[in-house]
């Protein structure tokens, strides 16, 4: 059999291909960017409605976060809107200052019946976003079921789920009202989301 030749320019092509260093794989999904959030100790998670907004203040700490303020701005039927909204407002502007905070939360989606109910939890969740936003916070916002998700599990899963898992995140001596859970649901969610690999992370407000 007669000896099998290569050329000069094809022996130059080999040394190249074999002296190149081989490209590092990439990955597909790469941690989302960390917002600023994270470099923030203290969270407040924001559930804004007309009657009962709501909210809830947590610690990032080890071996897990701990709730410093969690309620709800109660608001009785009897009040016209406009003064439920200056408590709201008022309420938030208390708390935000007590806690020096930075950043804040909100659900992102809510669902109502009719136009005149949409209306209304605007107004409150712009009275809420609005005080927050003049406080100085960074607001960000997480759909509902992301939310029941990164607590439960379980996108659809019912408040009282949500309440008793969040208590048993944060070592409550007993679950908190639904409005103030899903507050600190939020935080939580939030707190979980940093970092993480993510093909949605939280939306600045």
């Amino acid at each position: 059999m007669a000896p099998m030749g290569i050329t000069p320019r094809q022996f130059r092509q080999m040394q190249e291909r074999l002296g190149s260093p081989k490209r590092a794989a990439r990955a597909v999904f790469e941690p989302t960017a960390p917002v600023s959030a994270k470099a923030h100790q203290l969270i407040l998670g924001l559930d804004p409605s007309l009657r009962g907004t709501g909210y809830g203040v947590i610690r990032l700490a080890k071996p897990s976060p701990q709730a410093l303020e969690h309620g709800v701005v109660s608001c009785p039927a009897s009040w016209e809107r406009s003064r439920c909204l200056m408590q709201i407002a008022r309420t938030l502007r208390d708390v935000a200052r007590r806690w020096q905070l930075a950043v804040c939360v909100v659900e992102g989606l809510f669902y109502a019946q009719n136009l005149q109910t949409a209306l209304i939890m605007g107004e409150a969740r712009g009275a809420a976003l609005a005080t927050v936003a003049e406080a100085g916070l960074e607001v960000y916002e997480l759909a509902p079921r992301k939310v029941k998700q990164a607590i439960v599990g379980y996108g659809a899963a019912s408040k009282l789920a949500v309440a008793k898992m969040v208590q048993r995140m944060l070592r409550l001596p007993e679950a908190p009202v639904p409005d103030a859970a899903d507050a600190l649901a939020l935080a939580l969610a939030f707190a979980q989301e940093q970092g993480r690999y993510s093909f949605q992370a939280a939306k600045r407000v």
